[in-house]
Formats: C-alpha cells, structure tokens, sequence
C-alpha cells in the first residue's frame, strides 16, 4: 500500500495550519412450394409457403403508412397506452413502455444500512475520533471506510483535515495514498484551491509518478487558479502511460479558456477529436467563451463544432442548446433569431414553417447500407452460431425467387404482443388485417410453429399460410438477419414489423457512417403496433419522416437537443428542436 509521510514534509505544518483539532468526501390462395435439392431440403418438409403473387401495392403500402401518422379517432381512447404524437424512437419512449408493462418495472433495492456510526458534521479532537473508531463494528478498515464515507457525501474540507490529522499522529506522520487522494477529492470538490495546492506539493515531493486519479484530481483542482498551465504538465505526465480520458482534456480547455488562451484550448479539442468524443461541456465552453469574440475564424470553429454533432448524430443538452441560441443572437451584424419548438409529423418545423431533412434514404445511400448490412450482418455477423450457412442460403434462394414484400414480419415476436390471447391468434390477426389492405406480406417463423399445440393452433397457422408467404427456420435459429434480409432485398419501399430494437446488428457494422445509415433507414422503416386489445383494429406508431440531426441551409439551423428532465436511450431521438433563422 502507498503511503505518505509527514515527517519533514516542508508544507505539512501548513496543511494543517487552520485546524484546531487533531481532526473527506472526495415488431387468397396459397401455393405451398415443393422445395427440392436447388435449395437445400428434404421433399417432405414444407417450410416455405407463398402467397399467390399479385402486383406490388404501393397504394395500399402509402395508405397503410399514412394511417400510422394520422389521428385515430374511436381507438384512440381506449389505447392510450402510447401518445399519438410520439414514435418508436422517441426520447422517453422506452421509460414510457416500461413504466405501462408492471413486469418490467425496476424494483427498488432495500435501503443500506448505515446504523454502525454517524459521520461528524464538525472537525473532531483526537478522543473523539479514538472514540468513534471503537463505536465502529465495520469490518473494512475504519480510517478507509470513514474516509470514503465522507467523499461519498462530500463532507467539508475542515472535518477529513481533523481524520487526516489524527491519522497522522497515530502513525508517526504518515497517512495513506488512499486517505489522501480521497482528501484531495474534497478539496477540488469544495474549491478549496490552497488545499489543492499543499497536497500537490506533498505528493511531487514523495511521488516522482502519480496515478491518473490524482492526476485528473488535481487537474481539475489547478484550472481555475494561476497555475493552470501546470494542469497541462500533469496532462502530458498522463500522456507517459495512457492516453488521458475526455475529462481531462475537458479541464484543461475549460482551464484555457478561463484563462483567455485560445490557441491552447482549440489544439487541446484537436487533440482529443483524434481519439475520442469531446463531452458536451466541452463544447458548450467553446460556444459560452465565443460571445466574448468577433472573430471570424472563431465563429467558423463554432460551425464546425456543429457540423460534428452532425456528422456524429449527437445532440446537444438543453443548456447547450441555450448557449447555442445565445451565441447566434450574439453574433453583429448578422441578426440571428432562435426559438426553441418542435417538428410537425410532417416534417414542418413549428418555428420557421420550413421543412426538416427527409428521413428516407437517397438511391446512393440505400445501396451503400444494403451492401454494407449483407456483408457485415448477414454474411460476416455472428448469426452462424445459431443459423447454418446452408439454411441462410435456403432462405436467400427463398426470397430470390419471390416478388418484393411490402411487410416483413417477426412471427415469433408479434406473436408475444398480446399477452391476454394466444401466439396463433395474434399473429393471424396481424396478417389478416395486412392482407386485407392487398400488401405483399412475408412471415418469418421457427417450426415449431407448425406444431400444433395450445398456444398455436394448427387451422390459424394454416390461414396465415393462405393470407402470407412464408418462411420457418430452424427452432434455434436466429430471427433478425433473415429479417433484414428480405426487407433490404424487398426494395426501399418495404417495412418491417418486430419489437427487437436491432442494437446488436448495428453493433455488427463497420463503421460510424454504416450505422447511422442504418439507424435512420430503422427510423424509417420499423413498424410498431401500439394497441394492445386482440381483435381490435392495428394501429402502428407514428413514422418518423424527418432526419433527427444537425442541419443547416446556410440561413437557418435547426438543432434537436435533450430535455434536462427527459432520460432518452442510445437509441432514442430528442424531440425538441432549436429552430435558428437569420434575417435577409
């Protein structure tokens, strides 16, 4: 175990200089296929079945989709479960689903018991710190436990100095690394920068190398003080062994540009763009210094700070998005105007009137992420720990050899959407109400769904046979990659219906610009069903049509940012916008 000691330490006495004790915090007709040899199975088994071809239906599919982001008038009242306004991909939507579902709900922990001491709220005289450690019936370490203790609820600065200080005395002077850097943490939390200071002294005298913790502690300690610049010397000590994390570089820029250095700062945000994402405080910094700046090559970073969120599909904070408003409004002679709205289904922002970014993909980019999603997903994935090369070959022969599917649908999982009826019922309700809008629909199932049994009933599966072609795999067979198989083979214009949120298969993709291809093509293709009454009429979620990114036509901005009270997932979209408009 590291430790410190006191003794002959210059600067110890004024550590402890302003204590009076010897006292931290730091989703028809049919024909059933005789599949032969060509495509891998036994004559006997019929595990595709196609629906009769018709023309494909892109007026029933235009309907279908239109329906989803119109009003619903008599359903609405009796599914509220989901805002109308809202979609699948909506910041808060997933809090919202697993507030309505009691069997996801978190339960919460039983509360830890802190009934073995108190924490002093004062600075403590060496009896009453003796005192207190026998009153302790911990196992861990009384000094280590009190200390943790106290940087958990950030307790003040004088009362770890009067733990620290009876350590000391206990120990002929010498007090723990841990101790220490745990004191050092409430000192930087506290701002107390002359206490940085004196453990920064003692630790360059005992120590030739400090941790990244005491580092990045004393880091933040130093930047608001006269020696900032040596926040960049321990910067470069973390350089020596690791490359240092976003909060680091985030201090310093902040401790630049506190400190008017901009040429330091901007290297510093290079730096860091060349190994990781900036924080978003970062950032804001750049926008809040900038109001103090008419310089063009200043406001020109800026912009480029915004064409990154762009480009990385990141979304500021509200009061980043403030800052944003502020510096925009500030800028002379260009008199900007911000106003924070929201975006009509259809596209219109409620600010301007102008039209946001259309979230279908170009002709270009649907085959870019085509390609990449066949050879990474499909052809390089992992699904072979549970597919077999040769059924992933059946099926691709399968849809080679059909008409393009408006819908494509995960039997298995809308089978689960309606918990109150039975697996059969459901997915032939689905299907049923699809076919009788004329659209091509294509069912992707396991075998065992064929088996009859309670939960499915060989007649029901035998008409969504009828009314769907169809596809079973293997029962151990991994659902999605064929999925996405035959919706990007269908055509663009194709959707697809499964709860499964494809977070893994987005992970399977190379690279940034793959995914958030692949990203907004899910926006703009999943279908959800939100009603959960058997035999009640489908409604689906509401479409996204608009690109929820950073956008810009050279006279106006508009930016979707995160509500402070709203908690969005990963794969979840802001829908508040800051719409910015210049005057002409």
């Amino acid at each position: 175990m590291m430790t410190v000691c006191f003794t002959g330490i210059r600067s110890f006495p004024k550590l402890w200089k302003s204590n009076p004790y010897l006292g931290l915090s730091p989703g028809h007709s049919y024909t059933s296929l005789f599949l032969k040899d060509c495509f891998g199975i036994r004559n006997q088994q019929k595990w595709f079945f196609l629906k009769t071809a018709s023309p494909q239906n892109t007026k029933a599919m235009n309907l279908l989709i239109t329906r989803a982001r119109s009003g619903r008038k008599g359903e609405e009242g009796r599914n509220k479960q989901v805002p109308s306004e809202s979609h699948l991909f909506a910041a808060g939507a997933a809090m919202k689903r697993s507030q309505m579902n009691p069997q996801s709900k978190d339960h919460p922990l039983p509360p830890v018991r802190n009934n073995i001491i108190q924490l002093p709220t004062k600075p403590l005289n060496s009896e009453e710190w003796d005192k207190l450690k026998e009153d302790f019936k911990g196992k861990a370490s009384f000094e280590n436990w009190i200390i943790s203790q106290m940087a958990h609820y950030n307790s003040s600065v004088d009362v770890a100095k009067s733990l620290l200080a009876w350590v000391a005395a206990k120990n002929n002077g010498i007090v723990g690394y841990n101790l220490l850097v745990k004191y050092l943490y409430l000192c930087v939390f506290h701002k107390q920068t002359s206490e940085v200071f004196d453990v920064y002294e003692i630790m360059k005298a005992r120590y030739k190398i400090l941790e990244s913790g005491a580092n990045t502690l004393l880091i933040r300690g130093l930047i608001h003080s006269d020696r900032w610049k040596e926040a960049l010397l321990l910067l470069e000590d973390i350089k020596k062994v690791m490359t240092p994390s976003k909060k680091n570089y985030n201090d310093c820029i902040q401790g630049a540009l506190i400190h008017q250095d901009v040429n330091i700062a901007w290297n510093l945000y290079q730096e860091l763009l060349s190994h990781d994402i900036p924080m978003m405080e970062t950032l804001q910094a750049f926008f809040d210094f900038g109001k103090d700046i008419k310089d063009d090559q200043y406001s020109n970073k800026l912009l480029d700070i915004l064409l990154y969120l762009r480009n990385s599909q990141l979304y500021p904070g509200e009061s980043f998005a403030h800052s944003i408003k502020t510096w925009f409004e500030s800028v002379p002679e260009e008199q900007w105007k911000g106003k924070f709205t929201t975006i009509q289904k259809s596209g219109q922002c409620l600010g301007c009137g102008k039209n946001i970014e259309s979230i279908h993909l170009s002709p270009e980019e649907y085959e870019f992420l085509k390609g990449n999603v066949m050879r990474d997903v499909i052809d390089g994935g992992d699904q072979y720990r549970k597919t077999t090369p040769q059924e992933l070959k059946r099926f691709q022969n399968f849809v080679k050899y059909c008409p393009p599917f408006d819908i494509v649908i995960d039997g298995l999982n809308v089978a689960k959407m309606f918990p109150k009826a039975h697996e059969s019922q459901v997915l032939l309700h689905v299907v049923s109400q699809l076919a009788k809008q004329n659209l091509r629909v294509l069912v992707l199932g396991r075998k065992h769904m064929l088996t009859s049994s309670a939960r499915w009933r060989k007649d029901e599966m035998k008409e969504v046979q009828k009314q769907a072609s169809c596809f079973f795999a293997d029962n151990i067979s991994e659902d999605d990659p064929f999925l996405l198989y035959a919706t990007l083979h269908s055509g663009n214009h194709c959707k697809f219906i499964t709860k499964d949120l494809m977070r893994d298969h987005k992970a399977c993709l190379a690279d940034a610009k793959t995914q958030r291809l692949f990203f907004k093509w899910q926006q703009g293709h999943q279908l959800a069903i939100i009603n959960k009454l058997p035999g009640s009429k489908l409604i689906f979620q509401h479409i996204l049509s608009y690109d929820t990114v950073v956008q810009t036509t050279g006279d106006s901005w508009h930016i979707p940012y995160d509500e402070d009270l709203v908690e969005r997932y990963s794969y979840e979209v802001p829908t508040k916008w800051l719409c910015l408009q210049r005057k002409t």
